[in-house]
């Protein structure tokens, strides 16, 4: 090295990949809008009750055969309704993975 040079402390590759990730968290923010509007419908009871999910994890509607309305008999209907929001559950869970996974290139960011 030459007298009155400065070493290289790599800033410059410091700055790219600050841009790098700001570009990676605007990806990120609209893949999350986007899965928002996404919606998974999961049946339980062989269609007896059907579940629509949307990406943010709501319940947007909930759909029941009149035959597995039983007064008699509620926590079956009960059982079919969890069983049928949780395998909804586990699809968004999934597809925000999936979708998160893609932006990401597999990196483990807490939070997401």
């Amino acid at each position: 090295m030459r007298a009155g040079k400065k070493p290289k402390t790599g800033g410059g590759s410091m700055q790219a990949q600050l841009k790098q990730v700001q570009a990676m968290q605007r990806e990120m923010e609209e893949a999350q809008a986007s899965l928002g509007e996404k919606e998974i419908t999961t049946t339980a009871g062989g269609g007896a009750v059907e579940v629509t999910i949307n990406g943010n994890k709501e319940l947007v509607a909930l759909k029941l055969d009149k035959d597995v309305i039983d007064p008699e008999d509620p926590e079956m209907l009960q059982d079919l309704i969890i069983a049928a929001v949780n395998e909804g559950m586990r699809q968004i869970d999934e597809m925000v993975e999936e979708q998160m996974g893609r932006i990401t290139g597999g990196l483990n960011i807490p939070g997401l």
